[in-house]
């Protein structure tokens, strides 16, 4: 499980600088209001927000962005009084970005035709009105997909095929090649794994050929 200081530690090799007080602070309020809680992997579920977290200081993303990602689930449950805290503690524009995570997250996709798809991309970007919500929410489910083996198979094909159809379209339109390569990667080994398996047998072939000829 990733610890905060992992975080912190990621924060200084690109914004030495930075005030990680913020980051401390949404860390707190998560711990708390996650506690004794569990993703289905069995793990504490404080490790999902400091996974996203981590993902979000891998891209080198602000201290703000990187606190909303700590705190993005954390409304689900007690929405006012952690509101409340978060407003007091990591101020506005933190609780804005958390706000407008939350609000995407209740959005609920049940269509795989082309036009619906499209129009569920629409309304996500016109529902964030700071980037930041979506570069959360991508961390977010990329995280997500990551973990896709603790759920049961029915459950890994949906969330596949709406990564598929929402997410990575939505990584590519903004440019985000990283988000966009990794959830494909994923939503190919989730949804055909055999294909999966081939190319990646195929590419370690390829490596091991050019390493011979180095």
């Amino acid at each position: 499980m990733i610890h905060i200081s992992d975080i912190v530690d990621t924060i200084r090799t690109y914004a030495p600088d930075a005030d990680v007080k913020p980051v401390m602070t949404a860390y707190l309020l998560a711990a708390r209001a996650h506690a004794n809680q569990v993703r289905k992997s069995g793990e504490p579920y404080l490790s999902h927000p400091l996974a996203v977290a981590k993902i979000l200081a891998d891209t080198r993303m602000d201290v703000e962005t990187i606190a909303t990602a700590l705190l993005h689930d954390a409304l689900e449950d007690n929405p006012v009084s952690v509101r409340e805290d978060m407003q007091r503690d990591v101020g506005l524009t933190v609780t804005r970005l958390v706000d407008g995570v939350t609000k995407i997250g209740k959005l609920k996709f049940r269509s795989q035709e082309e036009l619906a798809a499209e129009n569920f991309r629409k309304m996500m970007l016109a529902m964030s009105q700071d980037i930041r919500v979506i570069l959360v929410k991508l961390a977010d489910r990329l995280h997500n997909m990551q973990t896709l083996e603790h759920h049961k198979p029915e459950k890994r094909k949906a969330i596949a095929l709406e990564t598929q159809e929402i997410y990575v379209p939505i990584a590519n339109r903004l440019g985000l090649d990283r988000f966009k390569t990794e959830l494909e990667d994923l939503c190919l080994a989730a949804l055909e794994p055999e294909a999966f398996q081939e190319i990646s047998e195929f590419l370690t072939r390829t490596q091991s050929d050019r390493n011979e000829y180095t």
